[in-house]
């Protein structure tokens, strides 16, 4: 009979075996998709040399008679805090501000953001479909604060963009902000100790646009992770005669229906076409399906669908369960990270008890607490990939299952079936979108990979055949939150420069990312930003916000009530490069991600590559995150504070002499 030993020891080396051959179908699947170009084989539409193709990035939703009409801003007006940023993120930065008590009154606040209104990618996106993927309970900011009740489980476009202009209102602020405006650079005065940025805005097709240069006590840049809509490079895509947009620009005079209104009459007798596969196109195709006469999904990847579970929300659950105690959102955001970050606690109940917050190793991207400090030698990397395949496997063969469940036709399920750990791109949710290939009129057009070869006049063209269409839909994306190493100025599509003309570009470039907790950085005093290296992670970035939000609302007040009103606070060097040295003991955390499929989370695999030489891994390093995931990085956070949270500050007043 064989020993308790034996049989583990077997069951371990079947286990290895299985993880082994995963990992090989996942490599000789990411291996299809993999392209020298990288992220140069997408264009930012802004950038686009067609005309037409750039012009896909035009605001659709702007009232410009209605905001030219409001009071202008005045060429150099002065404001204590400039943020570059109108959505949720924006938004909770500002809400944290005032409840902190450094906002009070007039002249404090200004939101410069190039949409025409408040919500950010809420403002942008209005496609047919439109979810949050998170749950609105969790993912809808200051609940608590507004009183507000969401109407389901996950919040649809208009109501997130809804809640936006709530929130503005609520906290005051609704009147504090000028849109459709271009922030071109942000120069910090020596002398004056105030911020210097230079603006444009733009005034609609009836009007000339107007530079401006403001001056602020302290900038922030919230404009976001997502923001810059892109389009894969397909030859004579330009030549296209039929209707074409992208999602984040969605044409309802094309479609019929409206943002709020989902009849999509206009696609009756039309032959669409969408290209992508990802979030965003789980979404949208089950709506194109409803009236199309033909529906094209065009995939280079499959996404990993999982059961969505929408319902509306219980009045009685909400106030006897939900919203019962006082602090219940920030401690269910918290719970929900735990679940996602394989660190529930012992016999923890799972309060959102959905798809993703079962989603365990989704830790390898956003860290976790359970494991600690990964050693970068291989052995201990190959134990802890190994550990995170292993801790995948249940939830990526259930999907995998439920794929070939639904689907009724073996070949499509299986073009369908994602075959890369659930950390690799987006995981997606629906109740819809596998089950919308089973009708006759929507087809799958697998491109095995590679993308779609060209366009025509007519149509698309994948393999040697034309797919005739009248109709394009780019459910392409935007631009990878890595564009510029994590540089928060890159990210944003500005300049800006610190002590003495010193350019955050020029910083980055030369160290790598250099911030403390990845929201400020020496050598630029009164400058917070929102970040994707060296800081804590969840996959919801409402919960990430509120967390840096209420932290520097602590640091600017502390900062006041120290030095005064015109308090000037800057990290220490010392400070910053004791926290660069922490992160780089946690790097190899991340080493799970060179499994990956080409995707927006890897750069499309330019984040894959072997750097170049040891200069180039240092800065690679740098550029992780907090490894211990999100709870930790608050108890971090609470730390500092409790000790003094400007003790990593060099803090003055700037009215000294």
């Amino acid at each position: 009979m064989a020993s308790d030993e034996s049989k583990a020891t077997g069951g371990e080396s079947q286990d290895d075996a299985t993880n082994l051959r995963l990992q090989q179908k996942y490599a000789e699947e990411a291996a299809k998709r993999f392209r020298s170009d990288g992220v140069a084989q997408f264009v930012d539409l802004k950038d686009a040399s067609s005309d037409r193709v750039r012009a896909l990035k035009d605001d659709p939703w702007a009232d410009h008679s209605a905001l030219n009409a409001k009071p202008a801003v005045k060429d150099g007006a002065r404001y204590k805090f400039i943020i570059l940023g109108a959505g949720y993120g924006g938004l909770i930065y500002a809400a944290n501000l005032v409840k902190s008590g450094v906002v009070s009154g007039e002249g404090d606040v200004l939101f410069l953001d190039a949409a025409g209104g408040f919500g950010g990618t809420w403002y942008w996106n209005r496609y047919p479909g439109l979810h949050c993927d998170i749950e609105s309970y969790v993912y809808m900011p200051l609940l608590e604060e507004t009183g507000y009740i969401p109407k389901n489980k996950y919040a649809d476009g208009p109501e997130l963009l809804d809640h936006a202009n709530r929130i503005a209102k609520h906290f005051d602020l609704d009147d504090k902000a000028l849109f459709r405006t271009t922030v071109q650079s942000a120069h910090w005065n020596d002398e004056s100790k105030v911020w210097h940025i230079s603006i444009t805005e733009d005034r609609g097709p009836e009007e000339e646009s107007r530079r401006l240069e403001l001056e602020a006590q302290y900038f922030f840049i919230a404009s976001g992770v997502l923001t810059v809509p892109h389009a894969p490079k397909i030859p004579s895509l330009e030549t296209f005669s039929g209707y074409m947009f992208h999602t984040s620009r969605w044409d309802y005079s094309v479609s019929g229906g409206k943002p709020d209104n989902w009849n999509l009459t206009g696609l009756q007798g039309k032959r669409v076409g969408i290209i992508g596969t990802g979030a965003t196109a789980i979404q949208v195709v089950p709506q194109l399906a409803k009236l199309a006469k033909e529906v094209y999904v065009f995939q280079r990847t499959p996404s990993s669908v999982s059961w969505r579970g929408q319902r509306p929300t219980d009045p009685e659950e909400w106030k006897t369960k939900i919203a019962a105690k006082k602090g219940w959102q920030i401690a269910r955001m918290k719970n929900m990270d735990r679940f996602l970050t394989d660190a529930a606690r012992e016999g923890e109940e799972n309060l959102v008890a959905d798809s993703w917050s079962r989603v365990t190793a989704y830790s390898a991207l956003v860290g976790s607490p359970r494991w600690g400090i990964i050693e970068p030698t291989p052995e201990k990397i190959d134990e802890h990939v190994a550990r995170l395949y292993k801790l995948d496997q249940p939830y990526t063969e259930q999907v995998r299952a439920r794929t070939a469940t639904i689907v009724k036709d073996p070949d499509t399920a299986a073009r369908l079936t994602a075959w890369y750990p659930s950390w690799c791109k987006r995981v997606t949710f629906s109740d819809e979108y596998l089950q919308v290939f089973n009708l006759p009129h929507v087809h799958l057009v697998d491109t095995e990979g590679k993308g779609v070869d060209s366009a025509t006049k007519d149509g698309l063209v994948v393999a040697g055949k034309e797919y005739p269409l009248d109709i394009l839909v780019l459910s392409t994306g935007f631009r990878t939150p890595g564009h510029g190493g994590g540089n928060p100025a890159e990210r944003a599509d500005i300049r800006v420069f610190g002590r003495e003309g010193k350019s955050l570009h020029d910083k980055w470039d030369e160290q790598g990312a250099s911030t403390l907790h990845g929201l400020y950085t020496n050598g630029f005093p009164n400058l917070f930003f929102s970040a994707v290296a060296q800081t804590g992670q969840a996959a919801n970035f409402v919960f990430t916000v509120t967390v840096w939000a209420e932290h520097i609302a602590q640091v600017v007040a502390d900062a006041e009530r120290a030095a005064g009103p015109r308090a000037v606070v800057e990290v220490k060097k010392e400070a910053e490069e004791a926290w660069a040295v922490e992160i780089m003991k946690r790097a190899a955390w991340y080493t799970s991600i060179l499994g990956c499929t080409p995707g927006y989370i890897t750069s499309e695999g330019q984040a894959l590559q072997t750097p170049k030489d040891a200069a180039e891994m240092v800065k690679k390093a740098r550029s992780s995150g907090w490894s211990e995931g999100m709870e930790s990085f608050i108890q971090l956070l609470e730390k500092y504070r409790a000790e003094g949270s400007l003790r990593a500050f060099e803090v003055v007043s700037a009215t000294a002499s």
